[in-house]
């Protein structure tokens, strides 16, 4: 339920006086002629080894190229991950601020994640305190065991969907809509409706569109449900977080909590659901789980954190932006100059992990949920340990024969530098009655 993770979902909306010559010469180029794009089948299927080169050549901080060759800089060491986003005076949140603006054309892939909108993900200094603020003492109140249970009957009603069958694809029928159900409901709508399974869709099409599908529709469409809710709550709120935020004394507007209320459901979707997915993909092909995890020597707990060091649900997230000239792991940052959070390649780091030993038991330093003022706010990161090990720990349980219905090699990753995640997980296992 990182912020990182939900900016995809905003509505693109570039400043005024963004142009369309995305093919044009930058002035003030961040990047050198040696910048790598950002772009390509190996970060989909072995970005560890994309990365360890990429720090091999350019040391923690690289140049490299987003779509349509717009310079940037990726910030591979963790220290240096830790140091940008806990200096917000120097790397800040506020999209504007971008120098490439004027070479950004109006359709660009990546101005859902960067194209500035009022929520929280982009607010600064004593506003993002307000916002952020609220959005915390709401979810403060979401009562973890209650919230355990109401995703253990989710994982229930999807498990018999298809326990019967011998088979299922985890990814759709499972992974994604467990943390989307929990998230809607946690927020105040009513469970198991059609108006609520249409959100859920219409959310999955604004962060990871597939081919045909309309994103800023699909977003549009998202807003204009959430709006209704926030209306409905505003008239008779409830014992939900959209009640909470409403009524919170910071006093936020309708419209804040509509944008701020998209960014919580978000976060906890798409993350969350690889999250979910990534475990599961461990335990079914790694001998250390898969041998021990029904005999209780290896915690499906072990398996969640060693996701988040390893295959973290996000693996890049753009980003921040600089407040002026400021120096980075021997480079030169000019101001305006995007920067691109690397959390993967910075959890990964050698220089944090001498022996090889990645993944440790028990440590929870990785960056996949963020630092400083941006990261995941409290109790988010707790709030998505629930509902993750709640559906991994119900599936197990339900389908203790689960296995993988084809090789481990033929899982395919999606085409995305941003998120990491399979296009499916094909399972197979002993049906039986519900």
């Amino acid at each position: 339920m990182t912020d990182h993770a939900t900016s995809s979902v905003t509505h693109p909306s570039a400043p005024s006086g963004s142009g369309h010559n995305a093919g044009a010469a930058y002035a003030g180029c961040p990047v050198s002629p040696e910048a790598v794009p950002l772009s390509g089948i190996a970060y989909q299927q072995s970005p560890a080894v994309v990365y360890q080169e990429m720090r091999r050549l350019h040391g923690p901080v690289a140049p490299v190229l987003l779509d349509g060759g717009i310079p940037a800089w990726l910030v591979l060491g963790y220290p240096e991950l830790s140091y940008v986003t806990a200096h917000d005076d120097l790397f800040a949140r506020d999209s504007r601020r971008w120098n490439q603006w004027e070479n950004i054309p109006a359709d660009w892939p990546l101005l859902p994640f960067v194209g500035y909108q009022p929520s929280v993900l982009f607010t600064e200094g004593a506003e993002h305190q307000r916002r952020s603020g609220v959005i915390s003492a709401a979810l403060e109140e979401v009562d973890q065991f209650e919230l355990g249970v109401n995703c253990r009957r989710i994982a229930d009603e999807l498990i018999d969907g298809f326990v019967g069958s011998g088979e299922a694809e985890l990814m759709s029928a499972y992974a994604h809509p467990v943390p989307m159900r929990a998230a809607v409901e946690m927020c105040g709508m009513a469970a198991g409706n059609t108006d609520t399974d249409d959100l859920v869709s219409d959310l999955r099409t604004s962060l990871d569109a597939s081919e045909g599908e309309d994103p800023v529709a699909a977003y549009v469409r998202v807003q204009e449900r959430i709006q209704r809710l926030v209306k409905d709550k505003r008239a008779q709120p409830g014992p939900d977080v959209a009640s909470r935020m409403l009524t919170n004394s910071a006093g936020l507007t309708d419209d804040e909590v509509v944008q701020d209320l998209i960014s919580v459901i978000a976060a906890a979707q798409q993350p969350t659901a690889n999250w979910i997915c990534n475990t599961l993909r461990l335990l079914l092909t790694d001998d250390r789980f898969a041998l021990n995890v029904s005999g209780g020597r290896v915690s499906v707990g072990q398996a969640l954190n060693e996701v988040l060091w390893m295959d973290t649900p996000t693996q890049n997230f753009i980003g921040r932006w600089a407040v002026r000239d400021t120096q980075l792991g021997g480079r030169r940052i000019k101001a305006g100059d995007c920067v691109v959070l690397g959390l993967a390649a910075a959890n990964t780091d050698p220089q944090i992990w001498p022996q090889g030993d990645l993944g440790a038991e028990g440590n929870g330093a990785h960056l996949s949920f963020s630092n400083g003022e941006h990261r995941c706010p409290y109790p988010a990161p707790l709030l998505a340990d629930v509902i993750a090990r709640t559906a991994v720990e119900t599936l197990l349980e339900r389908l203790p024969d689960v296995v993988l219905a084809i090789e481990a090699e033929e899982l395919v990753w999606r085409p995305s530098v941003w998120m990491r995640g399979l296009t499916s997980l094909p399972v197979e296992f002993t049906p039986s009655v519900q």
